[in-house]
């Protein structure tokens, strides 16, 4: 109780920063918008309209120059006499590939040129004495993907359907009607046709059609809702009431005019003469009231007045609280790359001080608490290393000092030296200098000398074969991981008259895979999970003993897998992984 009263009163870091930016930052904001908003809304309202409206118009024209620069396409070959002249004329032969060579081709090559814009121009025609010129193409390609002419007869136009609901007149022979349609596969390709009868002005007839395609957004290129206000919309209607294209901040053709609540918008029309479309625009109430001009300025003003106070205030209290702040920061950096040394300092008594003491204390704590696990577990993983390699040889060296004291017994001075040398250097290998990593070409040396040891027993009972990628004999493992199996398979596997053993070692993917069959007894499964398992009864030492030695030195996801069936043999797998690791080769590997 007496420490918590001579605790010093302090205002906390969080009221500091909120009070200073309630006070000189919300009040100003809040008193000016209110007073700004309320006195100027009214006043900017119409001016916004009027100005909207004008930008709308402008929209309008820029439209009606793309649709007239579009239709003068048409017009170079609607008042062409001697096109039509050609087109009348019904001749074959020579002729008929003169004037389409020389005439009619470089005509409609230069009738699309007009357009600014990549464009197709297809004339249908009914004199067939004319070659069609066209190229098939898929139809699901944009036919303006391929920009140019085609030549036509009428007999492919009169099978479409919305050929028959044509409605343009064709008793005035020099009529100028045309019609704008989103035909065919327009609307897939967001493209749209321009349709023009081709007449003959002085026989007073029609002659084909011509049809011009080009991309709709070519023909709208100039509407752009931005340009009425961010939150706005724009559409353009066809004189049915189909909305043809829309341009909002949801995307084009993704709102439909019926969507909007209209009594919330502004709405400004601009009928488009000649295309006979209209220009609606959509305009929230909100961005005209916001977009007064009175509300701009007292806005800027006070708002430039408060901008000062703030960067004033925030500049003497953000440099009090960002230094004590950053040396936390970069403590802690330190403290994220391992350099628990770093220490923090504050004069005052706040929660930067309180905050500084606890840091303090956490570092040097943690820092004795690594040391102390860490020295703790390397004695730990050392001790269970060394205490899994002491136990791995003493049963087959039982065995061969019998086996010895067997041959000398029986006079066989021979097997006798041979089997003493094998065993000098089978334990030449295991001691290998105390280390616990050799290189793989070292390890089936290893087994390859307790296998002669065990041939001078078994004689011709025991028949070994090896398979060995070479490209695996300079990686490191950890040793005596192969012979516990040759030895498992010849005390417990072998029955009958003989048993072969097949050694084999190759590199797969990062791990380096050992295997040992046998065409032995073999085990059941119940049998192969007794080894393994860590409750009731264990049997298979020396597989255990291996299996841990690999997982302790190199993780629970390497170890020993065994497949066997009983009567057909057994398959022991042994994956280490592929690593170098600076072990010493020595001699050279022959089996």
């Amino acid at each position: 109780m007496m420490a918590a009263h001579n605790k010093k009163r302090f205002i906390p870091y969080g009221y500091k920063l909120m009070l200073s930016y309630f006070l000189f930052v919300m009040i100003p904001v809040v008193v000016v918008g209110w007073v700004s908003y309320h006195s100027s809304v009214q006043s900017s309202r119409e001016q916004t309209k009027q100005n909207l409206q004008g930008t709308l118009h402008q929209m309008k024209d820029n439209l009606v120059y793309k649709a007239e620069e579009a239709r003068r396409i048409s017009d170079q070959l609607y008042y062409d006499k001697q096109l039509q002249s050609f087109l009348r004329h019904y001749e074959n032969g020579w002729y008929s590939f003169e004037r389409t060579k020389k005439y009619l081709m470089p005509t409609f090559s230069n009738a699309v040129a007009v357009f600014s814009k990549p464009a197709l121009l297809k004339v249908y025609i009914d004199n067939k004495t004319i070659p069609e010129i066209y190229s098939d193409q898929d139809p699901k390609i944009d036919p303006i993907s391929a920009p140019g002419y085609q030549i036509l007869y009428m007999d492919r136009l009169r099978k479409q359907s919305w050929f028959k609901g044509l409605k343009l007149p064709a008793d005035n022979y020099r009529g100028t009607s045309y019609e704008w349609l989103q035909i065919e596969n327009d609307v897939n390709f967001n493209n749209i046709s321009m349709v023009r009868r081709l007449m003959d002005f002085d026989r007073q007839c029609e002659l084909g059609m011509t049809r011009t395609i080009i991309k709709l957004s070519d023909l709208l290129e100039a509407m752009d809702y931005t340009k009425i206000g961010d939150r706005s919309s724009l559409f353009i209607m066809d004189k049915q009431g189909h909305t043809l294209a829309s341009s909002s901040a949801d995307g084009a053709g993704q709102i439909a005019l019926d969507s909007l609540d209209a009594s919330q918008y502004l709405r400004i029309e601009e009928r488009v003469p000649g295309l006979e479309w209209q220009l609606i625009a959509m305009v929230p109430n909100t961005l005209l009231e916001a977009s007064a001009k009175h509300v701009l300025r007292l806005t800027i003003g006070v708002a430039a007045v408060s901008m000062l106070f703030v960067l004033l205030i925030s500049m003497l209290v953000s440099g009090y609280f960002s230094r004590r702040v950053r040396k936390i920061v970069y403590s802690l950096h330190a403290f994220k790359e391992g350099d628990f040394h770093k220490r923090i300092v504050f004069q005052q008594n706040d929660e930067f001080a309180q905050i500084a003491d606890a840091f303090n204390t956490m570092g040097e704590h943690v820092e004795e608490l690594i040391k102390e696990v860490y020295v703790a577990n390397l004695h730990k993983k050392e001790a269970e290393l060394s205490s899994l390699q002491a136990q791995i040889n003493p049963h087959f060296l039982y065995n061969t000092l019998s086996s010895i004291s067997r041959l000398a017994k029986f006079g066989k001075i021979d097997q006798l030296h041979q089997m003493v040398m094998g065993l000098a250097k089978f334990y030449r290998l295991t001691l290998n200098q105390g280390r616990t990593l050799i290189s793989v070409r070292e390890e089936l040396e290893q087994v390859g000398a307790y296998l002669d040891i065990q041939a001078i027993k078994f004689g011709y009972r025991m028949q070994v074969f090896y398979d060995i990628q070479s490209a695996v004999l300079g990686y490191e493992t950890v040793k005596l991981i192969l012979q516990p199996f040759v030895e498992n398979a010849l005390e417990h596997a072998l029955y009958g008259t003989s048993i072969n053993i097949r050694v084999t070692a190759e590199l797969e993917g990062e791990s380096i895979v050992f295997k040992v069959i046998d065409d032995g007894l073999g085990m059941s499964r119940d049998t192969i999970a007794q080894i393994f398992t860590k409750d009731g009864v264990r049997i298979g030492y020396g597989v255990r003993n291996v299996d841990e030695r690999i997982k302790l030195q190199y993780g629970q996801e390497f170890g020993v897998e065994i497949y066997s069936r009983l009567g057909i043999g057994t398959t022991v797998k042994i994956t280490v992984p592929a690593r170098h690791g600076g072990v010493r080769e020595s001699g050279i590997f022959s089996l």
